[in-house]
């Protein structure tokens, strides 16, 4: 019986011995992915205004962002305002206001400075009722590769009979101001929403 007791001791020393050795070396299967890296960068809208240097004002460049002009009547004259979209700016809402204080002595017709201006795809801004946002203008811009010019217009053209317009006399203190603005296409909804994010730069 002690012979028995004893082997069977000795067979469930040698099982848990076994058992021990395996355990000891067993381990979890792992894994380990590769790791994922993100890169941020940070989208711009950059835009400039310039026109063709009429008065040769600007040495060693073809553009500048003044002129000063002798009026006559009759004359038609070059002014070129264009705003400039930079390379890779993001899609955009692109604005100009134009502040044109010689609209009274301007020729009536096709060659006024509005009608330039919507003939060169700009559309005139209204307000929530409907309403034009008197020398406010708008269009949008696709992200391009290289730089988007969007001329204003390109001629002012002074009527035969200005010098009879009320005013002539203090000309010299009139001017025409194009000023552009620009604000982001994305989250930004109506032409509205867009000016009045810009309008107060």
């Amino acid at each position: 019986m002690k012979t028995k007791r004893k082997a069977l001791l000795l067979s469930v020393c040698a099982m848990l011995l076994v058992a021990a050795s395996v355990m000891g070396t067993m381990a979890y299967l792992t894994a380990k992915t590769s790791e994922v890296q993100n890169t941020f960068t940070v989208g711009s809208v950059n835009i400039t205004l310039d026109e063709a240097d009429v008065d040769n004002s600007t040495s060693g460049a073809s553009r500048d962002q003044a002129n000063a002009y002798n009026l006559l009547p009759g004359n038609t004259y070059a002014k070129d305002p264009t705003i400039h979209v930079a390379a890779a700016s993001e899609d955009c809402w692109v604005f100009v206001k134009v502040e044109n204080g010689l609209a009274a002595f301007e020729a009536e017709g096709t060659d006024t400075i509005a009608a330039q201006i919507a003939a060169n795809g700009w559309t005139q801004l209204s307000d929530a009722s409907g309403n034009p946002v008197e020398g406010v203008y708008y269009r949008k811009h696709t992200k391009a590769d290289t730089v988007t010019d969007y001329v204003v217009f390109r001629t002012l053209t002074i009527a035969d009979d200005a010098n009879t317009v009320t005013g002539w006399s203090d000309i010299s203190s009139k001017s025409i101001t194009v000023t552009g603005y620009a604000v982001q296409d994305a989250n930004v909804d109506t032409a509205q929403d867009a000016w009045d994010l810009v309008k107060n730069l």
